[in-house]
C-alpha cells in the first residue's frame, strides 16, 4: 500500500525574550488550525532534548501531518493559515525557522 501522507516539519529557535505564555498561545493557535483546515490529520510539538549537541541552537519542533500533498498544498494559501502566519510573525517570538516537508518512505 502506497503512503501518501506528508509531514510538515517546522524547526525553530525561540528568542530569549519569548515568554512561556507567548509560546503557549502560539502552540494553541497552531493546534487550532487542525480544526479549521481540512486534511490535517496530526499535530505534535516538543522541545529539543537531544544530548548530541547538533541542534544548531534550535529549540522546538512542530510536526503537522497531512493526508496527502494536495491537503498540504491547500493548507499553504488557506485563509486561516495566512491569518495565523501574520499573527505569528507579529508575535515575534521566533528567531529562526526551518521548514521541511517529506513523505515517509519505508525501506
Amino acid at each position: 500500500m502506497e503512503n501518501n501522507i506528508v509531514r510538515h516539519v517546522l524547526i525553530c529557535r525561540t528568542k530569549a525574550s519569548a515568554t512561556q505564555a507567548q509560546f503557549n498561545a502560539f502552540i494553541s493557535a497552531f493546534r487550532d488550525l487542525t480544526t479549521k483546515i481540512d486534511g490535517i490529520v496530526g499535530f505534535e510539538y516538543g522541545a529539543n532534548n537531544s544530548p548530541e549537541n547538533l541542534d544548531r541552537g534550535m529549540t522546538h519542533v512542530i510536526l503537522l501531518t497531512f493526508a496527502n500533498a494536495q491537503a498540504r498544498d491547500a493548507y499553504l494559501p488557506h485563509p486561516e493559515h495566512r491569518k495565523f502566519a501574520k499573527w505569528f510573525t507579529e508575535l515575534g517570538i521566533v528567531e529562526e525557522l526551518l521548514v521541511i516537508d517529506y513523505t515517509p518512505q519505508e525501506s
